[in-house]
């Protein structure tokens, strides 16, 4: 097994910056994921790993040796690719032993590699069957199998369940995890599906415009987001925003707008506010809670919203609603049909608003 550090990495293609001088420490079995959306530049630093794309500037180390100019095949990593890029014309087992052959590995060997993926993914019964005989799940395993079997160092994973089914995605994702913490295997996993980064990651890298927005654990990029975008980007359905301005009254504070006004009572933003600034608030839609269908809140904050839209999820709904100019989504838990038109009381969680610097967009928390 092996650690990845990338320092001041950096991807020029002709004059567009791809990737702008990003630092990662992905520890000896870690699995990292890579999140952001399209273009930011998070399958390019993956490519770059890999030895697919060449590195413009900075430095790669693999196990802390410099892999920047090392062939793709010297640098014990393997990739499961969005596509599977599996041989039509080959058997499951075929494809699983090609890249085996062409490294000449021995007979023996290869049989146990190829005989332990099999078994960890359960591909008993699909042996002689080719890729177009398989579903998008078991072609997918097959792909993992193939990566497997070089028993690499770095595991790379480029989108692979995008192609997949919600039902197949969901089975794939635990299938993955399980196999990782199985295998120990440092892995580095890219997607744009927040509900992919959080469920599967120990370390989450939120990718925008080339550059890392935030890293930290799952728990940490979702109750302490460092700006605007990494609160809009991780959670489903994303934040609220608010515009507001900071109420100071003594040594007490309040985030104010026309249609509500929430205490602030922590001191873990007071270091970094003053009377009469303008700030963006944030709740998530399980901080605003219709009255009588969830954990009313303390503080008594309540406000009348006119619901304009409900979608129902089964065990709980999402109410798209609006008090005075300001649109919100709030979580019902217990949901009921609430028809459209229909005004409801809502109790907010003052305790859990963040707040956001409205020109720079960064948390004050963080300050």
């Amino acid at each position: 097994m092996a650690g990845v550090q990338v320092r001041d990495l950096v991807k020029v293609y002709g004059r567009q910056l791809a990737v702008r001088g990003i630092d990662l420490d992905i520890p000896d079995g870690a699995f990292v994921v890579l999140v952001g959306p399209s273009g930011c530049g998070k399958s390019t630093t993956l490519r770059m790993i890999a030895g697919l794309e060449s590195i413009s500037h900075g430095e790669l180390l693999i196990d802390g040796m410099r892999a920047n100019d090392l062939p793709s095949r010297d640098r014990g990593v393997a990739m499961v690719f969005q596509t599977y890029a599996l041989y039509p014309h080959l058997s499951v087992r075929e494809n699983l032993a090609f890249s085996l052959k062409l490294a000449k590995v021995d007979p023996a060997d290869m049989d146990r590699r190829i005989d332990g993926a099999i078994e960890a993914l359960e591909l008993q019964p699909y042996l002689d069957r080719r890729p177009s005989e398989l579903s998008g799940g078991q072609r997918q395993r097959v792909a993992m199998g193939r990566a497997i079997v070089r028993e690499p160092d770095v595991f790379l994973f480029d989108e692979p369940l995008s192609n997949l089914d919600a039902k197949l995605r969901n089975q794939m994702r635990v299938e993955i995890k399980r196999l990782q913490h199985r295998l120990g295997v440092t892995t580095i996993y890219v997607t744009h599906d927040q509900i992919e980064a959080m469920t599967l990651a120990d370390v989450i890298v939120v990718m925008k415009d080339g550059e890392i927005a935030q890293q930290g654990t799952p728990l940490e990029v979702f109750e302490s987001p460092a700006n605007k975008f990494v609160a809009s980007f991780i959670g489903s359905p994303q934040m609220n925003f608010f515009d507001g301005v900071i109420q100071q009254n003594g040594n007490d504070f309040a985030f104010v707008n026309a249609e509500m006004t929430i205490p602030l009572d922590d001191n873990k933003y007071h270091a970094a506010l003053h009377d009469g600034q303008r700030v963006i608030g944030g709740l998530r839609p399980e901080d605003i809670i219709p009255d009588g269908h969830g954990l009313q809140p303390t503080g008594g904050i309540k406000i009348n919203g006119e619901v304009s839209l409900t979608e129902l999820l089964g065990n709980e709904s999402l109410l798209f609603a609006r008090c005075g100019a300001m649109d919100f989504v709030a979580r019902m838990q217990q949901p009921r049909v609430v028809k459209d038109g229909e005004t409801l009381e809502f109790h907010i969680a003052g305790s859990r608003l963040h707040l956001f610097d409205s020109d720079t967009e960064m948390s004050l928390k963080m300050i």
